[in-house]
């Protein structure tokens, strides 16, 4: 778990803590189980097979068996191995049991023996019972004289967990809630009665020692009895409002109650005493506490809340649907990390925001509650900074030859993305800065992710699909072809743009080198800063090699068909070519990979040539820079110290935050006065100049763009509005086509999409419509 934010000077250090190992789960990760509990005490597991075939298995909880005793609540909780299941029948009786699930069947022990990937599934469901009690018992405190009292309105099951020491675990604990809502002309008060239960397990009563010979010689293979569990009753809570809502949050530590009247209160899991109550700036784990609140809060019968819990849904008295966010409502937050409430907002969304990015929940609320600060000069970049130190999200590749581990960090996508869509000002309004680099790095990444992932079949599944010979999949790769042909060419015109303008070839010297950035940002030219990132800059040396092993194949298959025309007959018996619309897909990702204006290869070896500059210039500056700075020590300090260093180079580059730090200017030079115009010399810059770029969506002038047509996100070709469904990423506001093709190569491949490229979810649009 991440969080809390502490305070060290101006700036926040970020704690984090381990957390319980999550409970049952189903053998195969992808997939889920629903467990649901009936009226007449039936326990149910809705699951899926390995055919993807939902399937159900029951089971009758023996501890409620009674014809006359109906089930009129229950919860459920993962605790460690097992399932928790509490259950309040009509008889007032409260029971706890433990479920474990044998997914093997009758008798399978999965933690020894795991089970294969491909093993049918026949779970079976063993029930333990723990305690029983009655959930109505009056005490000193409680409000006995009112009927309505006495009937449940919640139950919940909190799992064991490790206390804040760490060093002991806080026992399974069962919350009911009792609410009394006032009648209209009555001196009653709207009350709330919150009873806890801790299972705790009882001390076994020592028997003589003859008995316990005795047992041992008539039962030598007995295992050893675990001590019984019984039922203990902690002082009741009582509320002077009626809580509607009970969840916990922080992987269980916190717990959030919602009242009729909109007001939320977050309790600790231990203690149940309140929490965040009042402002501390110095240690922040919720935005509670650094002075933010709910807007808008006011009467609500049901209520739910976002992933990240800073934003909730509240449905009022006459059905609406309302959405309140956290906000600060004490004005200005301040627009630097020197204004004591901008840095502790800025940590405190940073620890909201980061769980959710590395857990891959929603967090699309948190850009709408930090809309208000994005025209701050530095808020976007200062967030995202403090989430990458909070989640410590690699961003140096620049040692990195291969893109393996590149493609699969997902926290850095998580925060791209973030960058992406507050970068987006409406389709027909330029990008801002970041924003547009973040929209090219992130389509750049899916690409090469689409064209590995076709090329690359698992091989568990080689034997059942093969996607290079589907034409669905083909002409899609073809579109990614051409797509990142364009962004090569796209990125060579913008260089050579920057290389014959006298002001910013001014700009690269030492004395002006402050002004680069700026007058990048005034140009809004992303170019130089993507090869300067290593992160982006290998993502288009992956786009260097996929474009190569895409014209390698088709190459190669168009032989095959050249070599065989005449394989196939159709109906008559007359011959007739071998899937005519495969071959014309492979001919096409030809015609686009032998005819680009950029040569991959030679493009290629230019981001060589600079990647190699890049690594050298580290190597000769950042340690002299270490050296001379005051108490550094010796030997692995030192070589610690310079990769930090580096690490907050290539932070910057890749923020474009501040001007080129000082190892990047020869390097710079060395680009535009040497490396490019050899370069320039491969190409023809009028072709470059005039070529039609609208397959990217970078122009910033969108004007001139033709109405009602965009580009599909997977195929990476226009589309218009007609008869055909599109989807619409609810983030990024990207589009595609909403197919479905039966083929399973096509299938597998397109999987990847299930997700936006920015890793928003996709909305389905009506027929013919761009919004829902």
């Amino acid at each position: 778990m991440y969080g809390p934010a502490v305070k060290k000077g101006h700036a926040y250090q970020y704690e984090s803590s381990f957390v319980h190992a999550s409970g049952p789960s189903h053998p195969h990760s992808s997939k889920s189980a629903l467990f649901c509990v009936t009226v007449s005490g039936m326990l149910k597991m809705f699951w899926s097979q390995n055919n993807n075939r939902m399937e159900e298995t029951t089971m009758e909880l023996e501890s409620v068996n009674s014809l006359d005793e109906l089930v009129t609540h229950a919860a459920l909780a993962s605790d460690r191995r097992h399932l928790l299941v509490a259950v309040a029948t009509s008889s007032k009786q409260l029971r706890l049991l433990k479920i474990e699930i044998q997914w093997g069947g009758p008798g399978s022990q999965p933690d020894k023996n795991p089970l294969p990937q491909n093993a049918r599934l026949s779970p079976s469901l063993v029930e333990k019972h723990l305690a029983a009690t009655t959930w109505l018992q009056t005490g000193s405190r409680d409000a006995n004289n009112d009927i309505s009292m006495a009937e449940l309105s919640h139950l919940h099951v909190l799992p064991s967990i490790m206390d804040n020491t760490g060093k002991s675990i806080v026992p399974p604990t069962i919350v009911a809630i009792r609410t009394r809502s006032p009648t209209p002309g009555s001196y009653q008060v709207a009350q709330t009665v919150i009873d806890r239960w801790e299972a705790v397990s009882s001390p076994q009563q020592n028997l003589h020692q003859a008995f316990e010979q005795l047992g041992s010689r008539r039962n030598s293979d007995a295992t050893e009895q675990t001590a019984p569990t019984r039922l203990r009753k902690l002082e009741p809570i009582i509320l002077n409002k009626m809580v509607i809502s009970f969840q916990s949050t922080q992987f269980g530590k916190v717990l959030i109650l919602t009242m009729t009247d909109g007001t939320v209160e977050y309790r600790d899991r231990y203690t149940f005493e309140e929490i965040y109550t009042t402002e501390d700036s110095d240690k922040v784990m919720n935005l509670r506490q650094v002075g933010w609140a709910f807007s808008g809060e006011g009467p609500c019968q049901q209520v739910a809340f976002s992933p990240t819990q800073c934003s909730m849904i509240q449905m009022s008295e006459d059905g609406k649907i309302k959405w309140c966010k956290l906000q600060y409502p004490l004005g200005d937050i301040g627009n630097s990390h020197q204004d004591a409430h901008y840095a502790s907002s800025v940590a405190g969304l940073a620890v909201a925001t980061s769980s959710a990015i590395w857990y891959q929940a929603n967090y699309d609320d948190m850009l709408a509650i930090v809309a208000p600060y994005t025209s701050k000069r530095r808020f976007i970049q200062d967030w995202i900074n403090e989430m990458i130190k909070v989640l410590k999200i690699q961003v140096d590749y620049s040692e990195e030859m291969h893109h393996d581990s590149l493609m699969r960090n997902l926290p850095l996508q998580g925060v791209l993305s973030i960058m992406n869509s507050l970068g987006f000002k409406g389709e027909m309004h330029a990008r801002s800065f970041q924003g547009k680099f973040a929209m090219v790095y992130l389509n750049a990444r899916n690409v090469v992710v689409l064209i590995t992932l076709a090329s690359n079949t698992p091989a568990t599944a080689r034997e059942r699909i093969s996607p290079l010979d589907e034409p669905e999949v083909v002409e899609a790769l073809a579109g990614c072809a051409k797509w990142s042909l364009d962004l090569l060419s796209w990125l060579v015109d913008c260089l050579f743009a920057l290389m014959n303008d006298s002001e910013f070839m001014a700009r690269l010297e030492p004395k002006r080198i402050a002004e680069l950035t700026p007058y990048l940002y005034k140009r809004n030219d992303i170019s130089l800063h993507l090869l300067l990132s290593s992160s982006s800059r290998s993502f288009l040396l992956a786009i260097c090699r996929r474009i190569a092993h895409l014209e390698t194949l088709s190459t190669k298959a168009n032989e095959f068909y050249r070599r065989q025309p005449q394989m196939g007959v159709d109906q008559t018996g007359a011959p007739k070519p071998l899937n005519p619309q495969l071959q014309q897909a492979y001919q096409r990702m030809q015609q686009i990979t032998s005819t680009c204006l950029i040569k991959a290869s030679e493009f290629e070896k230019l981001l060589n040539i600079l990647g190699a500059d890049i690594r050298q210039a580290y190597q000769t500056f950042l340690p002299t820079l270490v050296k001379n700075q005051a108490g550094m020590g010796q030997g692995k300090q030192i070589d610690m110290a310079v990769k930090a260093a580096q690490i907050q180079l290539e932070l910057g580059m890749l923020l474009a935050v501040s001007p080129p730090a000082a190892p990047f200017i020869p390097v710079i030079k060395k680009l535009f006065t040497k490396d490019l115009p050899a370069f320039k010399a491969l190409t023809d810059p009028a072709k470059l100049f005039f070529a039609n770029y609208d397959l990217l969506g970078v122009q910033d002038d969108k004007s001139q763009l033709p109405k009602d047509v965009y580009v599909d996100l997977f195929r990476k070709a226009e589309i218009k509005l007609g008869a055909q469904q599109w989807r619409r990423c609810t983030r990024c506001a990207s589009v595609m086509e909403d197919v479905f093709v039966s083929r399973p190569g096509y299938t597998f491949v397109l999987g990847q999409q299930r997700r936006c490229a920015c890793g928003g979810i996709w909305a389905l649009l009506p027929k013919g419509k761009l919004f829902l």
